[in-house]
């Protein structure tokens, strides 16, 4: 390299961080990390563990987003709402594309560490079953699953129990003096949503009003860029574990590729689907 296009370092870079806080400290760089043991010596391990590693942070993320738009919206609070919703679209999308490097790992590579999972299985994660209790895909079984931590098991129990993102939009449409059943703006949470008509009426309505309506209208959208990611999010996994092992029973227990097809009939937000052949 000629003298003329040698790097000249900057006189103001600091260097000397004996008594100041890195960058890796910040981030706690030596937990996360460290926080990879293959329990295998199989080369392919390594991409298993970060794949999985880091789609929960991007859950710990779209978690911290979706609560707080769920509380700003029980407040009428919707424009900071609506950032943070388009923020967990976005995260979704990055998940997705994770698939497509899990999906490099063969079937051959896969079965050389696999037996060491034992029945551990993405089907237990904890914040994914928070995220779906945060749309509303509520499940009182699935507790089982976290008795053998206390504090876990109460986080998902209350979790549970809290309105989902799909309840506090539904009484947004009421608050907006839209005619919505009584009884779904006070019911037991925990429960799964069932479609109402009455919510049918009041997104149609807001549809045909939009200038009217126009926060609540950009909510609907919102939720339904939401769904459409999680639904392409859920294809990805089915159709990655399908590659990987085909129509083996999952390491968790379940039937594998068959209950992931199944998932991927079910809709979180029904009536904002319904009314787009009413429009």
């Amino acid at each position: 390299m000629s003298e003329k296009n040698k790097l000249v370092p900057e006189k103001g870079i600091h260097t000397d961080f004996l008594q100041k806080m890195t960058y890796g400290e910040y981030l706690s760089l030596d937990k996360i990390l460290s926080a990879q043991n293959p329990l295998s010596g199989h080369h392919e391990e390594m991409v298993f563990l970060i794949i999985h590693q880091t789609s929960e942070l991007w859950i710990k993320l779209m978690l911290h987003e979706l609560n707080a738009a769920t509380k700003l919206i029980t407040q009428d609070i919707y424009q900071p709402a609506f950032k943070m919703l388009s923020r967990v679209s976005k995260i979704q999308s990055q998940i997705i594309q994770s698939w497509d490097i899990l999906a490099t790992m063969t079937p051959a590579e896969y079965m050389e560490f696999r037996d060491k999972l034992g029945n551990a299985s993405g089907f237990q994660s904890y914040q994914y079953r928070l995220v779906e209790f945060a749309f509303g895909n509520k499940s009182k079984h699935i507790l089982e699953i976290y008795k053998k931590d206390k504090e876990l098991y109460d986080c998902l129990y209350e979790a549970l129990y809290q309105p989902s993102l799909y309840d506090v939009s539904i009484q947004a449409l009421a608050k907006a003096g839209l005619e919505i059943n009584p009884k779904l703006l006070d019911r037991d949470w925990s429960e799964k949503y069932e479609e109402d008509p009455t919510v049918e009426a009041a997104w149609l309505e807001v549809y045909r009003n939009v200038d009217k309506y126009w926060n609540l209208y950009q909510l609907a959208e919102k939720l339904v860029d939401l769904e459409d990611w999680l639904q392409q999010w859920r294809f990805r996994h089915m159709k990655t574990v399908e590659r990987i092992i085909g129509h083996k029973m999952g390491t968790g227990g379940s039937s594998g590729v068959t209950y992931l097809k199944k998932v991927l009939d079910g809709y979180l937000f029904p009536e904002l689907w319904k009314i787009r052949t009413q429009l």
